[in-house]
C-alpha cells in the first residue's frame, strides 16, 4: 500500500512544463495512477526526475525506457 501523502507528492511532481506530458498525466492519474504498485511508484520517481523533452520523447515512442519497471510505466502512461 502506498502513503497517501506521497501519492499526492508524486501527483504535484507530475506537473509538467509541457502541455502534452500535463495531458498524459492527467488522464493516467485519473485511471492507471489509482492503481500503482511499490514497482510503479519507483519507475515514476525515476521518469519525473527526467527532463520534460526526454520524458515526452519516451511516452512519444521516439526514445526507448531502460528498465522494465520503467517501461511497463511507460506503456501505462501511452495506454492512458
Amino acid at each position: 500500500m502506498n502513503d497517501p501523502r506521497s501519492i499526492e507528492r508524486l501527483k504535484w511532481r507530475s506537473r509538467r512544463g509541457l502541455l502534452e506530458l500535463d495531458l498524459v498525466f492527467e488522464r493516467f492519474w485519473k485511471g492507471e495512477g489509482a492503481r500503482l504498485s511499490e514497482a510503479d511508484v519507483a519507475a515514476l520517481e525515476k521518469l519525473l526526475a527526467m527532463p520534460d523533452n526526454d520524458l515526452l520523447d519516451l511516452v512519444m515512442g521516439k526514445a526507448h525506457a531502460g528498465g522494465s519497471e520503467v517501461a511497463a510505466l511507460v506503456e501505462k502512461l501511452k495506454a492512458a
